[in-house]
């Protein structure tokens, strides 16, 4: 299995996981990044104030994703891009969570993606002081990118899952992951409610 995958980053307007604003993906095919883009949402209604500290990081404020489509008409671009891969991503938890809690508020499916967290496979790789995502893109090799960028920071993923598989000598993420010892789970999707009669 060649090393395949989509690397996603999300940044949201507030304290809420389903606040997304902006998606970064980062497309992988035998391990050469071959296709990267990013967009900005329209967060779900009653999750859409932006707090000065997300503004504070990422740079989006409310009028800049005032004429963006929302969730509900950009989830069908996101899982076009993404197909059947599995998705990476620095930190994981937290973007997965982002992903599930919006199609959630949506009331949309939520596609039951596998993942793989690049910060665990990092520290499983490099020996830094610090994970964040700068230190350990640059211990990959990929310097100077514009952190909190939704785009910038998936690319940076990317490198980061591409390095450390040639480090480990392994084929694919799921192998990766394997040699590391770090899990490939699949997001939990809530069971449809039964239907009563």
């Amino acid at each position: 299995m060649p090393l395949d995958f989509t690397a996603i980053d999300f940044e949201t307007a507030n304290s809420s996981n389903a606040s997304v604003c902006a998606v970064g993906l980062t497309r992988v095919r035998d391990g050469r990044v071959v296709a990267s883009t990013g967009w900005l949402i329209r967060p779900p209604a009653g999750h859409d104030r932006f707090f000065e500290l997300n503004t504070g990081i990422h740079g989006i404020r409310a009028e800049d994703v005032a004429g963006a489509p929302g969730w509900s008409e950009q989830l069908s671009a996101l899982t076009a891009f993404i197909g059947d891969d599995v998705v990476v991503a620095h930190n994981a938890g937290f973007d997965m969570a982002v992903l599930r809690r919006a199609c959630e508020v949506t009331d949309l499916a939520c596609p039951a993606y596998r993942y793989v967290c690049s910060l665990q496979v990092s520290r499983k790789t490099y020996d830094l002081g610090s994970y964040r995502l700068p230190l350990v893109a640059a211990a990959a090799g990929f310097l100077d990118f514009a952190h909190h960028d939704a785009a910038a920071d998936a690319l940076a993923c990317a490198h980061i899952m591409i390095d450390a598989a040639t480090r480990a000598g392994a084929q694919d993420v799921v192998e990766l992951a394997m040699l590391l010892g770090v899990r490939v789970p699949r997001i939990r999707v809530p069971a449809p409610a039964a239907l009563s009669t």
